[in-house]
């Protein structure tokens, strides 16, 4: 099921699809819940009879992609014989002959279904298919970085109980772990807003090793920080691969911070970037 946000990503894919089309055409789509597709979102329709309209598996063009997961089409759909036509009123009083449907796969099954339809019998070209594909693909990925965000903010849920740092080393090193692959995300994703709350999500748990004790005033950049957490975890000559960045780059950042946090060592830099709360 998508979420409030996911609902906007899937409606800017949309218009972006809309835009691209040369001839008039109608794009429309919703989300995949238990295996049924309910259509949220429709753009250039006349009529009202496709928005909220829910497809089970297997039933029309939507129902065949959510199940075969791969794109379904048809050239002219009130005479093709490779789909049921259990939608045919809304289909057919919209006037959509020749319509794609493509699936967006995350996790091996559909979470999203998009569709462009023109209300002309003609081929479904190659161009069209690439446009939906790289639609779907982006906004797969999209999905892919917040479900990742879901599981590790049920991931601090669990470690972190009333604001206050876990006492046994293992749950500290796995808030350590969160905290890295929280700032990965953020590298990631395309969403300014979403990497702004992953930004803060990472934060919150630097900020649980500090405890009570008062914020410190000094400041390290995201990358001085970025290079500290997987150094903290012992990644000393992987750095630059992770962070895709050059080697000279990673011994820049760190000497910024090392310089910032008065340490002559990296474990040192580490140490008191913990102490200071700037790492959990």
């Amino acid at each position: 099921m998508l979420r409030p946000r996911d609902d906007d990503a899937l409606r800017a894919e949309l218009r972006v699809i809309a835009k691209e089309f040369v001839t008039p055409a109608v794009v429309f789509g919703g989300p995949v819940s238990e295996g049924t597709l309910k259509i949220s979102e429709t753009l250039g329709t006349r009529t009202a009879g496709l928005r909220g309209l829910s497809i089970s598996p297997m039933l029309g063009l939507g129902g065949r992609a959510i199940i075969q997961l791969r794109p379904q089409s048809v050239e002219d759909y009130a005479t093709a014989r490779t789909i049921t036509h259990d939608y045919d009123r809304p289909v057919i009083n919209e006037g959509l002959r020749s319509i794609i449907a493509v699936p967006v796969v995350v996790g091996g099954g559909a979470r999203a279904i998009i569709y462009a339809a023109l209300r002309q019998s003609t081929p479904i070209g190659g161009r069209i298919l690439d446009m939906l594909g790289r639609a779907g693909d982006r906004l797969a990925a999209e999905i892919n970085i917040r479900d990742e965000v879901d599981r590790r903010v049920a991931l601090i849920d669990t470690l972190v109980e009333g604001g206050q740092a876990p006492a046994t080393s293992a749950l500290i090193e796995g808030i350590r772990e969160i905290h890295t692959e929280l700032r990965v995300l953020t590298r990631t994703t395309p969403d300014s807003a979403l990497a702004t709350s992953l930004h803060a999500l990472a934060d919150k748990l630097a900020g649980l090793s500090r405890g009570d004790r008062p914020a410190t005033d000094v400041t390290l950049s995201g990358r001085e920080v970025d290079v500290l957490t997987y150094v903290a975890l012992g990644c000393t000559n992987s750095v630059a691969q992770r962070l895709s960045i050059k080697p000279e780059t990673v011994k820049h950042y760190l000497r910024g911070a090392m310089g910032k946090l008065d340490a002559r060592s990296r474990v040192e830099a580490v140490s008191r970037a913990r102490r200071l709360g700037l790492l959990p």
